[in-house]
């Protein structure tokens, strides 16, 4: 299994690009910016999402690729299956695939053989993926937002999605008999505690105390991090976290399990 990531910033600037990993050559974990970097022809290779929540730095990219590739995905014959939460899929369809915003490719060309397939997921089901098993987990995010755990050949990487404070994921990731790799969020930095309490996200201080309750030492990757503050919230985390050893991940990075 190989993770490529193609955007994990909180925001966007220069090379910086939002949410969106590519595991293998045919699954999404969200859609954010980063999906542009992918060429038309790798493009035409995916054929599974999966969203971890509905705002817009995580779906902004996924109009634009379904627009991209239709025609290829007429002539396959073999839509993109799209999986998310009831909440999420519904605020696709009434805010984004609505002929206001974009086109509803869940309806183009028709509706009995459309390009885009939604299918409802919900927290704890577990897809199996040609070999990959995919769980779905709830964590804590100001929309109903999820991650998800991704096992393949023995290997298991976990994905925080947007979240603060919790006990849902880390209750999960305690029950796998391991866990090798673990990208989880950190938005903001110390000073801006409330603001995480406002908007459900990880600073330093928050995401210390939540990875106290984890049982595995994975390698960690911090992600989400806001455009200017990376270097400050990093050096923030590592000098509150001494059981586990961090590391920013970088648009470009390729996780390999």
């Amino acid at each position: 299994m190989q993770i490529r990531i193609l955007g994990c910033s909180g925001g966007i600037g220069g090379p910086l690009r939002t949410t969106c990993y590519k595991v293998d050559d045919d699954i999404l974990i969200d859609v954010g910016t980063g999906v542009g970097d992918l060429s038309l022809t790798q493009m035409r290779g995916l054929r599974h999402i999966f969203l971890t929540h509905s705002h817009l730095d995580h779906i902004a990219g996924l109009p634009l690729m379904v627009d991209s590739i239709f025609s290829d995905l007429l002539s396959s014959g073999v839509p993109i299956t799209l999986y998310a939460q009831r909440d999420t899929l519904e605020a696709l369809r009434k805010h984004l695939f609505n002929w206001v915003l974009w086109p509803d490719f869940t309806k183009l060309p028709t509706p009995d053989k459309p390009v885009l397939v939604f299918q409802e997921m919900k927290p704890g089901e577990v897809l199996d993926i040609e070999g990959r098993r995919i769980e779905m987990v709830p964590v804590n995010h100001v929309v109903p937002g999820v991650g998800y755990c991704v096992e393949a050949g023995g290997k298991v990487m976990a994905f925080s999605g947007d979240t603060t404070t919790n006990n849902t994921l880390w209750e999960v990731l305690n029950r796998y008999e391991t866990l090798h790799t673990l990208i989880v969020e950190c938005a903001f930095g110390n000073q801006d505690e409330d603001l995480c309490h406002k908007a459900y996200h990880y600073c330093p201080s928050l995401l210390a105390a939540d990875l106290a309750k984890l049982r595995h030492k994975p390698e960690i990757y911090l992600t989400h991090l806001k455009p200017g503050a990376e270097d400050r919230i990093v050096r923030e985390c590592q000098a509150l976290v001494k059981d586990h050893q961090l590391k920013r991940l970088f648009g470009g990075d390729l996780i390999q399990l």
